[in-house]
């Protein structure tokens, strides 16, 4: 069985095979993919993929109404968590983030009808041949990162914006021989 290059190993494996490239309308899991992929900003995505449980349990689960109550009491108990990327800035953006979510769910009713308006509501499908082919930023991803940046985000450069949309499956960017392309792209 062929897959993308990038997905060689454990964890890697079963998170391409499973959900890299799934389109996502949850909005908890969204918001949890917006803050892993801010979380990654610098260290590889394997090793936010291996502590992926541990921001589960200490950020509740990934949910925002509970995220956007945190103190700066939490916070300084959040940097001393082993389990997550203990870098302030990155923790403060989740809560920062987590009360801009609150903020565009209330605008458009769920963030998922928000993030999707940037692809017209539908996967993009690309046609990639190799890993080399694939773009770190697109015209999408910069319109969603100068969005949410003008709403308040941390941590939503273009780059991390392409990497939550390929994620989500806002994109699909697996390799044209990979057997997950043809699966995402409704080829099957």
């Amino acid at each position: 069985m062929l897959r993308c290059e990038w997905a060689g190993s454990e964890p890697s494996i079963s998170y391409h095979d499973r959900e890299w490239g799934v389109p996502v309308y949850d909005d908890m899991l969204l918001f949890e993919f917006l803050i892993l992929e801010g979380a990654q900003a610098g260290l590889s995505w394997e090793t936010i993929l291996k502590k992926r449980d541990a921001y589960r349990i200490a950020f509740s689960n990934f949910d925002p109404v509970r995220i956007a109550t945190y103190s700066q009491e939490d916070v300084e108990r959040l940097l001393l968590n082993v389990g997550i990327v203990r870098n302030r800035l990155k923790v403060n953006s989740t809560v920062t983030n987590a009360r801009a979510f609150l903020h565009i769910q209330q605008e458009f009713g769920t963030f998922s009808e928000y993030v999707w308006q940037f692809v017209n509501g539908a996967p993009i499908v690309n046609a990639r041949i190799s890993i080399a082919d694939v773009p770190s930023s697109s015209a999408e991803s910069d319109a969603l990162s100068k969005d949410l940046l003008r709403r308040g985000f941390k941590f939503v450069g273009t780059t991390i914006c392409y990497a939550f949309m390929q994620a989500v499956g806002m994109v699909n960017d697996h390799t044209v021989y990979c057997f997950r392309y043809a699966e995402l792209a409704g080829n099957v």
